[in-house]
């Protein structure tokens, strides 16, 4: 194993871009979606969580690691995905609360998988302390507080320079995205500052957190970083309690940035119609997104009010398709049921 090199490029794919006819009418403009749900792992943590393994590997002597994750999440199994493409073993410590079908899709990809503790941080603790503390080998692969997975998330907007060019669409005037902990958000912003240099051609960036999931909304509203005191949203890809310190940064110095929540039941909207408008199935975590498109939110804080409809109608906005695994058809009737939803 130690002379293998292998090339990032295998671990995350260059993802479409494509304009969607149905949700552009929904918003009142050209709305492209950038399909992060064709990732290796089914979401864009691929990209962030590859590339820092990756360069775990490489600063390793003989490139021989044991990557070691504590999400139960869409990092988890990006990490279980790369670690597979690396031919490298990876343990995952998830809670009792991980729900089984995405147990067996990281044993499925080789992965060791333990369940410990109620919630996230005894699985954590659990990983560093008994796990990763005795392997002299051991890298731990955080779900989204890194430098290195910040810049792999960047290169969505290094795409996304050339590939609307030939929808005859001369600039991005918007970027919607989610936010959990911030690992997306951070590479987007960092990908704005990459290829946009003159602050009046940096497009608007729009991140969108769920009622009960809001611990960047609650911070800017707050002035500081707030610790929520607990999770209670269904879109538990975006249950971080905190976002990382470089996300509320983000918050502070950036004018091109806003923050946005929805609700639950707006979430599985999004979810809904988008599965029967591009006949893709996304949890709805990303279905928060995806809501700002049919709900008006867009238009509203986008700063595009003042245009008329026709101006309007010229606006070029990407909609991150974050994707996630944690999400079956039935799951989402669930949810539709529960919040009558039709």
């Amino acid at each position: 194993m130690g002379s293998y090199d292998p090339e990032p490029q295998k671990l995350s794919i260059e993802t479409p871009c494509i304009p969607s006819a149905a949700l552009s009418r929904a918003a009142g403009c050209n709305i492209f979606l950038k399909l992060e749900n064709l990732q290796p792992s089914g979401s864009f943590k691929s990209r962030g969580v590859g590339y820092m393994m990756y360069r775990a590997m490489l600063e390793k002597p003989g490139g021989n690691v044991h990557f070691y994750c504590s999400s139960g999440g869409n990092a988890g199994l990006a990490c279980a995905t790369a670690a597979a493409t690396l031919s490298q073993p990876c343990t995952i410590v998830v809670p009792m609360t991980t729900a089984a079908h995405m147990i067996e899709k990281m044993q499925l990809l080789g992965a060791k998988v333990h369940q410990v503790g109620s919630h996230w941080a005894q699985a954590d603790a659990h990983l560093r302390e008994e796990l990763l503390a005795h392997d002299p080998i051991g890298v731990y692969v955080p779900p989204f507080d890194h430098p290195h997975i910040w810049e792999g998330a960047s290169r969505i907007v290094d795409e996304l320079v050339y590939q609307i060019k030939p929808y005859n669409a001369l600039q991005i005037d918007g970027i919607i995205c989610n936010c959990g902990g911030g690992g997306l958000l951070n590479g987007i912003m960092e990908g704005v500052e990459n290829n946009f240099k003159s602050a009046d051609k940096k497009p608007k960036v729009l991140a969108v957190e769920t009622v009960g999931a809001d611990s960047l909304n609650a911070s800017v509203k707050a002035g500081h970083l707030v610790t929520l005191p607990a999770i209670t949203s269904i879109a538990t890809s975006l249950g971080a309690p905190r976002v990382s310190e470089r996300t509320f940064r983000w918050s502070r110095e950036a004018p091109h940035l806003e923050s946005l929540v929805v609700t639950d039941a707006e979430a599985v909207t999004g979810s809904v119609r988008f599965a029967n408008d591009a006949r893709m199935l996304v949890e709805v975590a990303c279905g928060a997104t995806i809501a700002t498109v049919y709900n008006g939110d867009l238009r509203r804080v986008m700063g595009a009010d003042g245009l008329s409809d026709e101006e309007w109608s010229r606006r070029n906005v990407v909609v991150i398709v974050c994707g996630g695994s944690n999400v079956t058809l039935e799951l989402l009737r669930d949810y539709q049921e529960k919040y009558g939803v039709k």
